[in-house]
């Protein structure tokens, strides 16, 4: 599928000569090429018509701010000679991941530093582009422990992102692919990093980033374990003066589009959160947000939810070694997070609040309520450091539905 947002004409009168000479601007390395972007200003890129994309309006910001171009000077510029090398030019045996638009190559940098380069590869040549500014426009002004880091980037033989490479890959991975579980103490981690992450999206950056694409395989995981979002190919600008975007037709990810999305097209933080929601579904149950067979996690979820079935929610590769306590706190904060109702949903900063067993933060949320627990219980355990097990509860605080949230009238 694909979709077009609302239209956005250029007010240059030359546009079309400059859009031309665009391509031929980043055939070029050297500095001036890239400030002569600059004059572009706000133009629209029609983007692709046969997939899950849409046509974007770049942002005027990016193509006309300088301190953006500050940023852009601040990475490396790679040739093509140099990511050639990096990947053994670009052979199949460092394919790391492909895309309908991009494929990702492991490649070694001269120093030993492994990086992922990630090529966009579909379209016609000013679509490409199209994308690479997008892209680009985003990454360069994001920079948190829980984002992936832009290393540089090159324009010589194609569209090139080098970023640093996650040792351990992304959730998704780990999570459907790996021999080896993920304990329960990791799983939690990524929760509470991610939430981070999203928050400073959201209110952190100079501008509302709203990343519009979160899913398991768009987290990365450090050495350590750390999560970083990644993939900006569809993240939008917020103006702090707009309440949300409207869009037209769909891109996404299956299983994790929010319903205010799919049937009005509306954009905002609460897409974003919708999604994370079921990113807490997965960590919790070990099951995709679609299935092979094409069942939806949140509507396989939600009876369970109401019910307050943890033993069937629970992945049974965790057996019983996980902390009751955070569990009940990463179901409440899921259920509330994939509420049909977007203002009834809370924001990233309340989520990390709850994730951090702080429940009283939610009771300023008069409008938030969350049908699916019946009754919360939080277990407090002596040392939460060491997972609690059913029929071992220690010091047992049974937290009133009033307390926790507002019963679904």
């Amino acid at each position: 599928m694909s979709f077009k947002s609302e239209e956005f004409e250029s007010s240059h009168s030359k546009q079309g000569f400059r859009w031309r000479v665009l391509p031929q601007l980043f055939r070029t390395k050297s500095k001036k090429s890239l400030a002569n972007l600059q004059s572009f200003g706000s133009f629209r890129f029609s983007l692709r018509s046969t997939s899950m994309r849409e046509n974007v309006a770049v942002a005027p910001d990016f193509l006309a701010d300088g301190d953006s171009f500050n940023h852009m000077s601040s990475r490396k510029v790679f040739a093509l000679s140099e990511l050639q090398i990096a990947t053994k030019n670009f052979g199949t045996e460092n394919l790391v991941g492909k895309g309908g638009y991009a494929e990702v190559y492991k490649g070694r940098l001269p120093n030993g530093k492994l990086v992922a380069i990630k090529r966009l590869t579909k379209g016609a040549a000013d679509e490409i582009i199209g994308d690479f500014l997008s892209e680009i426009g985003i990454m360069v002004h994001v920079n948190h422990p829980n984002t992936a880091k832009l290393i540089g980037y090159g324009v010589e033989g194609g569209m090139h992102l080098v970023l640093d490479l996650s040792p351990n890959g992304s959730l998704a991975s780990l999570l459907y692919g790996s021999k080896e579980k993920l304990t329960w103490g990791i799983r939690f981690k990524i929760a509470l990093g991610t939430a981070q992450g999203l928050r400073y999206l959201h209110e952190g950056c100079k501008r509302r980033i709203i990343h519009r694409d979160i899913k398991a395989a768009n987290i990365l995981l450090t050495k350590d374990f750390d999560p970083q979002i990644c993939d900006f190919g569809l993240a939008k600008w917020l103006p702090e003066q707009w309440t949300h975007h409207t869009v037209s037709k769909f891109e996404g990810t299956f299983g994790y589009l929010a319903p205010e999305y799919l049937m009005h097209g509306i954009v905002d933080e609460k897409t974003d959160v919708f999604a994370f929601g079921v990113l807490l579904l997965e960590l919790v149950t070990g099951r995709r947000a679609l299935d092979y067979s094409q069942q939806s996690l949140v509507l396989w979820a939600k009876p369970l939810l109401k019910k307050n079935d943890i033993r069937e929610l629970i992945d049974p590769a965790l057996g019983e070694d996980f902390s009751v306590r955070q569990v009940h706190l990463v179901l409440l904060a899921a259920s509330m997070c994939i509420h049909q109702s977007p203002i009834r949903r809370p924001q990233m900063s309340q989520v990390i609040q709850l994730l951090n067993g702080n429940p009283d933060s939610l009771k300023d949320m008069k409008k938030c309520r969350v049908p699916f627990f019946k009754e919360a219980e939080i277990y407090k355990g002596e040392d939460d450091k060491e997972p609690n097990r059913f029929g071992k509860k220690t010091e047992e605080t049974t937290v009133k539905n009033e307390d926790m949230y507002i019963r679904e009238t």
